[in-house]
């Protein structure tokens, strides 16, 4: 019959103990060696006061002691409950009369506690990366002196003149180490040689050489303490394609992100290209099947009506739920159009196939930019946005309808505070008639002001301008003052605001004009050099 006892109780002695996790070997004789690389005794009585602050606390462990060039590894002094043991092995031979195929010695173990651990010293961040300047150096012997506080070294100190003498003999033989692999000493050479070079030596380092570089290293290199996890795989992503080099027919290997993002966007031209895309690009004609058919239909027959659109007046045709599918599709724009990147139909939407730099209709399909610095460039956030769309009150479609005519411009009504319009576009009677004349325009279409004359654009630029800004000041410009900015001697003067709306900080350069007044300086110019070409030919 089996009888449990309970375990004996001991008292546990409360001798206080301190322990410290040393990062190497140690000795009983290397015990001084070990506590003066970590500061010493005082730096440990105040690491393990009660009471220690943080600067106390710190303790650092100097690799390389009095070297101030070296930097330390740093420990935590952490609260531990651990107790301190003191184990005795206690061993005897066998005896001869036992049986000799038994070489294992017969011991006993005992364990006794001797005190609590409270405070531990661990060392859990990585060494940094050590570098040894030049020991003869002169600023190597003043950081010495001045570790040392020899204030007579110190006061002789002189900054020594500086040669450009980057590589020089070295005194020390070569190493003839055996288990450094020769083509390892090739390699350090050659890497030598070239950091001779781009430190500004014409020669490599050869040997029986030494570099002269005097590089003194900084307070840190690695900003890295901790070790990192890192799992050692390949990207799920990434896979192995073959490339065909065209000329060589040579094949490459190389590894493609198949998950990468695949921006579908229309075709983009500039004005000096000859050609005009006729095909949607490769990668967008090969999703043509995934397409919503019925926006792609209504799509073409609007640019069969009109070749040219802007991005606004385009999905001002739908409703704001279809422009928005429309948006999100990525590709159903380009497969009917393609883009300018420059030029007078700069970022409009192109039909392809059609040129309008070889047809003047497409004057009437220009476009005009004007900003206006008193708009906020700012994104309302995307709380501001929901609370917008929450407070919408119950006319929203007379809303709609505004969206609508937003591309519109006819001189009365203010739908928007950017002036982007294209000039079909613009109803007013005064700019229709200046953009509709014919006797003013160009028998080669022109990379700055299209098919129209210099002087022809200038003067729509100007009227809507001028008819534009007065909307946003609270009141409609007439005709006669319009015709009065263009006849009179002080150009756009009359037309500038005569203050602004919201004070804003804006890009223009001290002492420069604004857009209106230049605007009327170029045009008074213009009208000034006609005026004289045309009393020369008289």
């Amino acid at each position: 019959m089996q009888t449990t006892a309970e375990a004996p109780e001991k008292p546990l002695p409360q001798t206080p103990f301190y322990s410290i996790e040393y990062p190497g070997y140690v000795q009983p004789s290397s015990i001084p060696l070990a506590i003066r690389k970590l500061g010493g005794q005082p730096s440990l009585d105040n690491a393990f006061k009660r009471k220690a602050s943080k600067t106390d606390s710190l303790i650092e462990l100097s690799l390389r002691d009095g070297n101030p060039f070296a930097h330390p590894v740093a420990g935590d002094v952490a609260n531990t409950n651990n107790f301190l043991l003191k184990i005795v092995k206690r061993r005897r031979k066998r005896n001869s009369s036992e049986d000799p195929t038994n070489d294992h010695f017969i011991g006993e173990y005992t364990a006794q506690a001797v005190g609590v651990l409270a405070k531990t010293i661990r060392f859990r961040s990585m060494a940094d990366y050590q570098y040894r300047p030049d020991t003869d150096d002169p600023m190597t012997k003043l950081r010495l002196d001045m570790q040392a506080m020899d204030v007579e070294n110190i006061h002789k100190f002189r900054i020594p003149e500086e040669k450009e003498e980057y590589i020089v003999p070295s005194l020390e033989q070569p190493s003839t180490n055996v288990d450094l692999d020769p083509q390892l000493l090739d390699t350090t050479a050659s890497a030598s040689a070239s950091q001779a070079a781009t430190t500004g030596g014409t020669e490599p380092i050869a040997s029986g050489s030494r570099s002269n570089l005097r590089m003194f290293p900084p307070p840190i290199f690695s900003r890295q303490a901790i070790p990192l996890n890192y799992g050692y795989k390949a990207n799920p992503a990434s896979v192995v394609s073959t490339i065909v080099d065209e000329e060589t027919g040579e094949e490459r290997k190389r590894m493609i992100n198949r998950m990468r993002w695949k921006g579908y966007g229309p075709a983009s031209i500039a004005y000096a290209d000859e050609k005009v895309p006729d095909a949607p690009p490769s990668s967008v004609e090969s999703l043509r099947n995934s397409a919503d058919e019925k926006f792609l239909v209504r799509l073409q027959a609007l640019f069969v009506d009109r070749p040219i659109w802007t991005r606004m007046s385009l999905m001002n045709q739908f409703t704001a739920n279809e422009a928005r599918d429309i948006l999100n599709s990525k590709i159903l724009l380009p497969l009917v159009c393609y883009v300018f990147q420059d030029g007078p139909w700069r970022d409009t939407l192109i039909r392809l196939k059609y040129d309008p730099r070889k047809d003047r209709e497409a004057r009437f399909y220009q476009r005009l930019y004007f900003r206006n610095a008193n708009h906020p460039i700012e994104r309302p956030s995307v709380a501001t946005r929901r609370q917008e769309r929450a407070s919408k009150p119950a006319d929203q479609g007379e809303k709609d309808g505004d969206r609508k005519t937003s591309h519109v411009f006819d001189g009365i009504t203010l739908t928007k505070e950017t002036a982007a319009f294209q000039l079909c576009d613009i109803t007013d009677p005064m700019l229709k008639e200046m953009i509709e004349g014919t006797d003013d325009l160009r028998d080669v279409c022109e990379e700055r002001d299209g098919w129209y004359s210099a002087l022809a654009f200038e003067q729509i630029k100007t009227v809507l301008r001028h008819k534009f800004f007065s909307l946003l000041e609270g009141y409609q410009a007439s005709d006669e003052d319009c015709w009065a900015i263009l006849e009179s001697g002080n150009g756009g003067r009359k037309a500038v605001r005569p203050h602004r709306l919201q004070p804003r900080k804006h890009n223009m350069a001290k002492g420069a004009l604004r857009p209106e007044d230049a605007a009327a300086v170029r045009l008074q110019a213009t009208l000034d050099r006609n005026a004289r070409k045309n009393l020369t030919q008289r």
